[in-house]
């Protein structure tokens, strides 16, 4: 990590970077299962991969996206108003391995685990947000 660099915008960089590729396996799927040209042309929404992971995959990557909304507008005011503590760094760390946690979770199928880590993810998007709030 660079000095300058606050550490929750090097974990927004990281979470943003991972949310960016996690399209690559199943795009990878996707030119396995109906070429590459039909892969890459213009995939139709409705046709779905035969791989369930592929499929849960592409869910999981959504949700990232959904997510990273919530969560990148969070870091980048604490960044402008220079609210950053050591909480607001150790909830955008743990947001990211939250994040890959969920990725993975979701992947392979894993139900509670699943869950409980998208609200840990959840729990940590509300810190970036009460503390710009004042409220912690």
């Amino acid at each position: 990590m660079n000095p300058a660099t606050k550490p929750e915008l090097y974990w927004l960089v990281l979470t943003s970077m991972m949310t960016a590729i996690i399209f690559l396996p199943y795009i990878l799927n996707r030119m396995k299962e109906h070429g590459v040209w039909p892969a890459i042309y213009n995939p139709q929404p409705d046709v779905r991969p035969k791989a369930q992971w592929a499929e849960r995959l592409m869910r999981a990557h959504s949700n990232a996206v959904e997510n990273l909304v919530v969560f990148a507008p969070l870091v980048l005011a604490l960044q402008i108003t220079g609210m950053n503590t050591a909480t607001t760094a150790s909830a955008s760390m743990a947001y990211f391995f939250a994040r890959l946690a969920h990725i993975l979770l979701y992947t392979f199928a894993v139900p509670v685990l699943r869950t409980v880590v998208f609200l840990v993810g959840f729990g940590c998007q509300m810190t970036l947000g009460l503390t710009l709030l004042n409220l912690i």
